[in-house]
């Protein structure tokens, strides 16, 4: 695959797995799905994340 294809695939993946884990962690927070004190999620979906990112900038953005 094409350094630009892998780059443009990868960001739309990333950009959707951030957009969706942002928005659960942000519903679970404000008790918008039944529960309350969400930190503990907050605190796994930024862990998740930070290793969503270097995943893509691993795989996509740094060239080997």
């Amino acid at each position: 695959m094409s350094y630009l294809t892998k780059l443009i695939v990868g960001l739309i993946g990333t950009g959707i797995m951030v957009t969706f884990i942002s928005g659960l962690s942000y519903s679970i927070s404000t008790g918008f799905a039944g529960f309350s004190g969400g930190l503990p999620f907050m605190i796994i979906a930024i862990a998740v994340l930070s290793l969503v990112v270097y995943d893509f900038w691993d795989e996509c953005v740094r060239r080997k």
